[in-house]
């Protein structure tokens, strides 16, 4: 797989640019092997910091828009964070794992959401020492980086991080979806048009994106 690095320009996406979610969406189908692994979500963070809530607002709105077949841990109401993030990483050896988390960056990056074929290390921001999960990972840039980073994530507007989250969501159910019509068109069992068979899950998938 080829890694992608921090600085690639294919790897962020800055959550408002028109068609941010297509484009996620088509590296996490190059990235992510639909099909010939399982495949989970997990959302990490806590709705106990807004900064740190990007996780398992994302595993929300997934679980809300219904239809991926693809389990999915971390949401408002049942988080993952560090109390049980041990064990959750030490499960699903042969699962195909995309962690989602907030992160700190650089203030010209507040906003992005960045993807990188290598594991999560959640807490680390924090100083907190948490076993690293995750094949590919999605980190949300929700502020900037400062000594006193658990202060920063406590006193960030939720605003952001629930907008990122909206487009993380959507990102992940097109790429859900897409790769299901791919699916179908590579067994021959539909026809397919290429404009049709997305427009079959979402009409205005080409569209700039609605949160």
């Amino acid at each position: 797989m080829i890694r992608i690095g921090t600085s690639s320009e294919q790897g962020r996406f800055h959550y408002a640019e028109a068609g941010a979610a297509w484009r996620i969406a088509s590296v996490l189908l190059r990235h992510i092997p639909f099909g010939e692994r399982p495949v989970r979500f997990v959302c990490i963070g806590t709705d106990r910091s807004t900064g740190d809530a990007y996780g398992p607002l994302t595993g929300t709105s997934l679980t809300e828009l219904g239809n991926l077949r693809h389990p999915i841990l971390g949401t408002l109401s049942r988080p993952v964070h560090a109390l049980n993030l041990q064990q959750i990483a030490e499960t699903g050896d042969d699962v195909f794992t995309v962690a989602v988390d907030a992160c700190l960056g650089r203030a010209e990056h507040i906003g992005q959401i960045v993807i990188e074929d290598r594991p999560l290390f959640p807490g680390r921001a924090v100083g907190k020492t948490l076993p690293p999960i995750g094949d590919l990972s999605i980190k949300g840039v929700v502020n900037a980086a400062a000594p006193n980073s658990q202060e920063v994530l406590q006193n960030t507007r939720l605003h952001l991080p629930f907008m990122m989250s909206r487009v993380t969501a959507r990102a992940i159910s097109l790429a859900c979806c897409r790769s299901e019509t791919k699916a179908v068109q590579e067994s021959g069992h539909e026809s397919y048009d290429e404009n049709s068979g997305d427009e079959v899950c979402h009409p205005d998938l080409r569209q700039p994106d609605q949160v």
